[in-house]
């Protein structure tokens, strides 16, 4: 009973966890859209990648988190930092710019809430 109690407690934890991450990545996404580039990386802009550097350290570290707390539980990996970490990087000069591309996350995750 005591390891049901245990994984229980572990598993309201990851809950509280993943409900940071996404605040997190949330409040991050509204300021891209806001116009501030950087948190997509889709410029070679030292200054960019500076000021947007603690932002994706604290949401890697959530999701390290996240992800060994999964993994105890048996689940599968923390899809949603997965998913934005490979949207992250140079993109084609067509491509959408940052903060279009941070409206369509933010709808995204809307509808999936």
């Amino acid at each position: 009973m005591a390891k049901a109690d245990r994984l229980e407690r572990l598993d309201t934890r990851r809950g509280e966890v993943e409900e940071e991450y996404r605040a997190a990545l949330i409040a991050a996404l509204r300021d891209t859209a806001a116009g501030r580039w950087g948190l997509f990386d889709h410029q070679k802009d030292k200054a960019a990648r500076a000021r947007t550097a603690p932002v994706i350290a604290a949401l890697s570290e959530l999701a390290d988190e996240i992800d060994a707390m999964r993994d105890t539980l048996g689940l599968e990996p923390f899809a949603l930092h997965h998913d934005f970490m490979a949207a992250r990087g140079p993109a084609a000069a067509d491509a959408v710019g940052e903060p279009k591309q941070a409206k369509a996350w933010l709808e995204r995750m809307d509808a999936a809430a």
